[in-house]
């Protein structure tokens, strides 16, 4: 499919996105489908062995290559790059029609290649890394993964400790991540190093793209208390970088990061959204009237999935106007992180006993991966006090907490 001269509208974009998806997929049962068949995942964190994530992410990259390779993918990007220069909120009215189709489910190794290191690369990569890499990630060929917390650092990245240090042509890396998701899966990692130590702290900073097969490359799983090791720990012990492979300038891999996790904020609206509405069927489908109180639980949970939605409009609006978002990402986050608490709480009331104890009902049971899980995610792509923060200090003005002295009294 290539770009037409003039932009289609909205609903003809989605009349011929629902037509294109009706010959490449089978359609999920409307919302009164026969509730207790099918698969009742709602997992926030995958539970996968090694050899079950390969599998699951050939199936997905399968659809993914579909999609680009007919014109549903990399909308928003040029031509040149395989895709159709839309509009950004068009992505959003194609992920609306697809939710009505059964295609596979993306894990974040997906949306952290095509939306946020893809567009970092564009931004600050060479023409030879535009050139190389653009293409295979938008069609996920190409798979990237972020080597940016570690151990010691929390959420300050700028406080980083993973060393590169120039070595002839290139770069010798040494150090120490966590958290990666889909480190098994990936072809490169984008990781944040200290170039420079004896500069201030977010000066001496550059990115590398890192190839996860290289040697000194070792990827370890954590293990969480879900059972699953969706993330992973991942050591570089002198692993020979070219520079070649640099993203950005050296030293200005503050400037570099602030682009990819500006993109993460984005993404992450949308968080939980999918298991709120299989807990509102759940409501719908309890064999027994719902309490007062579940009513009300229920109909705030539909309130919040409403607001959500809408604050995801207001994020793209906002790309659609040339801005770059700023309080509703950070709103967006936060409020995305307390939908998926409510959705607990009401699963909770509803199924009390029964999610605590597998008795093989479909449905039940499978909620304790939602409830260990969803917790995470407050941590997860910035923490909630980050963005607190960020609202308090950037768009409130309000005064920046008081920093203290190492071994001062507070």
């Amino acid at each position: 499919m290539t770009r037409a001269n003039r932009a289609p509208t909205p609903e003809e974009f989605r009349t011929a996105a629902r037509r294109w998806l009706s010959g490449v997929a089978p359609r999920r049962d409307s919302a009164g489908q026969e509730w207790g068949s099918g698969d009742d995942s709602v997992a926030v964190f995958e539970n996968w062995t090694a050899d079950e994530e390969r599998a699951h992410t050939e199936r997905i990259r399968a659809w993914e290559r579909t999609r680009y390779d007919q014109g549903w993918g990399a909308l928003g990007w040029p031509e040149e790059y395989g895709g159709r220069e839309l509009p950004a909120s068009y992505e959003q009215l194609y992920r609306a029609e697809e939710a009505a189709f059964d295609v596979p489910r993306r894990t974040e190794v997906f949306p952290v290649t095509q939306q946020l290191v893809a567009p970092a690369i564009r931004v600050w990569g060479t023409e030879e890394q535009r050139r190389s890499l653009l293409r295979p990630m938008l069609r996920t060929d190409e798979l990237a993964c972020q080597l940016f917390s570690e151990t010691e650092a929390g959420s300050d990245l700028a406080a980083v400790r993973t060393s590169a240090v120039r070595e002839g042509e290139g770069w010798i890396v040494r150090g120490h991540k966590v958290w990666t998701s889909g480190a098994r899966v990936a072809t490169w990692g984008v990781a944040v190093c200290r170039t420079d130590p004896d500069v201030p702290r977010h000066a001496g900073i550059t990115v590398f793209l890192i190839r996860m097969d290289a040697p000194g490359v070792t990827i370890r799983p954590i293990r969480q208390m879900t059972g699953g090791s969706s993330f992973n720990e991942v050591y570089l012990d002198d692993v020979r970088v070219p520079d070649g492979d640099r993203l950005g300038p050296v030293g200005q891999g503050w400037r570099v990061t602030l682009s990819v996790l500006a993109a993460e904020r984005l993404d992450s609206g949308a968080l939980g959204l999918d298991n709120a509405d299989r807990a509102l069927a759940l409501a719908r489908n309890l064999p027994r009237p719902l309490t007062g109180g579940e009513q009300q639980q229920a109909a705030d949970l539909v309130v919040r999935t409403l607001v959500q939605r809408l604050i995801g409009l207001r994020v793209t609006a906002a790309l659609v106007a040339g801005r770059e978002p700023g309080a509703e990402a950070s709103v967006g986050k936060l409020y995305a992180t307390a939908t998926m608490r409510a959705t607990t709480d009401l699963v909770q009331q509803l199924l009390g006993p029964r999610l605590a104890a597998d008795t093989g009902e479909w449905g039940t049971f499978a909620w304790t991966e939602h409830l260990l899980g969803a917790p995470g995610y407050s941590i997860a792509g910035g923490s909630d006090e980050i963005q607190r923060n960020i609202l308090a200090e950037r768009v409130l003005r309000l005064p920046k907490e008081p920093k203290y002295p190492e071994g001062e009294a507070r």
